[in-house]
């Protein structure tokens, strides 16, 4: 059984105001003080209101979820003792000055990205899963392509920025897209073709290095995974298991399909970006773009499409009746953008919507 791990970048904010609070060097020094020698599960992230953590490989779902639940609330200790709060919010609802870091790598960023860089303060959800070869790997980053805007739809969380409604359910996928390596990608048909078009683009010298390669899915520079790095954190950790558990089950139906010869399909990166674009402007409130027909289809068939697509792996995984009860929810409740929505309309306060996005993100 393949394992999965999770990155989730989460935001640092004021737990009275809601105001995003550039104190990540703080409370990673709490971190590195704490006898029970966690400091090296978080990380900094480009800017100082943002702090991450990364969970172990897991083959069990429930196991991944309780670490993810586990190193939020670890967070959010840590946080406590500078004067802080965690939020699993992928944009901060009220405005802010981001604050990037000082180290070098995050510095090259600001010099040569300008605004780009200074007003990327995004928290998205990065999902590893293992692969046999790196061969593997690109017949999977291959097969998934247009099944990723689903993932987006159905993790969308960031619907406010700078203090205004932006009219999306994600709009950090639109500000993340900013930078010039981010996105939908070709067909590379080989590990060998999709190396040699890295390695182009670090030629380029528009990029600092492989880290920057920011596809959507992606080889693992570190650990023998691909990579999938569409979502948004999710507000709920429970609705970051269910995405985690189907992309594994999506990584294990395209490895399926390539070992019995059934090619990628060659839908262009032109429609994907509309494809990405429209489950970032509607996340699961109305029409997504069809993964296999790339037409317009209702967001919850759409959604239907993809589970039916990897059931036979989720039931071989023991993962199917889990994934069920937990997109039931999903769909009952709505992502996070619905909730945040809902909230603001009940409270008429965005202070409101981030204190109670603090509080579900220990939920």
């Amino acid at each position: 059984m393949r394992s999965v791990g999770v990155e989730e970048e989460l935001l640092l904010v004021d737990g009275r105001t809601g105001e995003p609070r550039a104190l990540s060097a703080a409370v990673l020094a709490a971190a590195s003080r704490d006898p029970q020698g966690n400091e090296e599960v978080f990380e900094s992230e480009l800017q100082r209101q943002q702090l991450e953590f990364a969970t172990k490989p897991q083959t069990d779902m429930r196991d991944l979820e309780e670490e993810i639940r586990r190193w939020r609330a670890e967070a959010a200790r840590h946080a406590e003792g500078v004067d802080a709060s965690v939020a699993a919010l992928a944009t901060s609802p009220l405005e802010v000055s981001p604050t990037i870091g000082n180290d070098e790598r995050h510095q090259w960023l600001k010099e040569h990205f300008g605004l780009t860089a200074q007003e990327q303060l995004t928290c998205g959800c990065h999902v590893h899963v293992s692969v046999d070869s790196d061969e593997e790997g690109v017949a999977v980053l291959d097969r998934i392509r247009p099944w990723l805007p689903a993932l987006l739809a159905m993790s969308a969380n960031s619907p406010f920025w700078q203090g205004e409604d932006s009219g999306y359910a994600s709009y950090r996928n639109r500000v993340w897209g900013r930078w010039p390596s981010a996105g939908p990608v070709e067909v590379f048909g080989s590990a060998d073709r999709y190396h040699e078009q890295v390695a182009d683009m670090v030629a380029s010298g528009a990029l600092k290095d492989e880290g920057m390669v920011y596809f959507d899915a992606r080889l693992s520079r570190s650990y023998p995974t691909v990579e999938i790095r569409v979502a948004d954190v999710c507000l709920d950790p429970s609705t970051t298991a269910l995405i985690a558990t189907l992309i594994r089950g999506l990584v294990d139906t395209a490895a399926r399909e390539w070992r019995d010869g059934v090619p990628p399909t060659r839908h262009g990166v032109a429609l994907l970006r509309l494809a990405s674009w429209r489950a970032a402007r509607s996340g699961l409130e109305d029409q997504l773009i069809h993964p296999v027909t790339m037409r317009p289809a209702p967001a919850e068939a759409v959604v239907r499409a993809l589970f039916d697509h990897v059931r036979d792996a989720l039931e071989e995984n023991g993962d199917l009746l889990g994934a069920q009860d937990a997109l039931a929810g999903l769909l009952a409740t709505g992502n996070g953008a619905r909730v945040q929505r809902t909230l603001l309309h009940r409270t008429g306060s965005l202070q409101e919507v981030v204190a109670e996005c603090v509080r579900r993100t220990l939920a």
